[in-house]
């Protein structure tokens, strides 16, 4: 038998009124957005001590900036330090400001049947950077960085686009903390349980 949509289309007695809470919800983010931060002083930048390492907050969702679309933190790494190991779904990008050092990148490969199905490269590629440098890293492959100066730290701004959570796709996951982090229990932690939203 053919589905008659016409018969079916009325169905229901279901109500909503999410046309004009979404109206709504418009014209009072319209009026907040102005109240929010344009300018972000650094002494205003909070610090983190995080399992991806030493980072202060330069621009989060958080932090009600104007800012919608990226977050963003400058990194540091100690003397012959390295950051945590992670990968996430959004792009990153990040700006050396200060030391040499390099990266370690596993790519991810995908391919999709019944559900998605992910695996990484067993040996990373590596890039090399220093001051002034600009370095790119896709979609989900998992990173870590490196500082290659035993006696100098290294700082750099890294940005990741914040819609990608927006769109469906908050998948972030700390495959290794950073050497010697502690979880709030105090317990060091060398790996941190992954975290998936679907």
């Amino acid at each position: 038998m053919s589905y008659q949509e016409a018969e079916h289309a009325k169905q229901g007695k279901a109500r909503a009124n999410y046309y004009q809470e979404t109206l709504q919800e418009s014209a009072e983010f319209r009026k907040t957005y102005k109240r929010r931060k344009g300018i972000v002083k650094a002494k205003e930048m909070p610090w983190e001590d995080s399992p991806q390492g030493t980072i202060k907050h330069v621009v989060n969702a958080k932090m009600n900036t104007r800012e919608c679309a990226l977050d963003l933190y400058q990194q540091l790494l100690p003397p012959g330090g390295c950051s945590g190991k992670h990968r996430h779904l959004a792009e990153e990008v990040f700006f050396v400001l200060e030391g040499k050092g390099y990266d370690l990148h596993w790519d991810v490969k995908f391919e999709l049947d019944e559900k998605y199905n992910w695996s990484w490269e067993s040996e990373p590629k590596r890039f090399e950077w220093e001051e002034g440098d600009f370095v790119y890293i896709p979609p989900y492959s998992a990173h870590q960085h490196f500082n290659a100066d035993p006696d100098k730290p290294a700082r750099f701004i890294t940005a990741t686009n914040r819609m990608v959570k927006e769109m469906g796709f908050d998948w972030m996951e700390q495959v290794e903390a950073v050497p010697g982090f502690k979880t709030k229990g105090g317990k060091n932690s060398a790996k941190k349980k992954s975290v998936r939203r679907k």
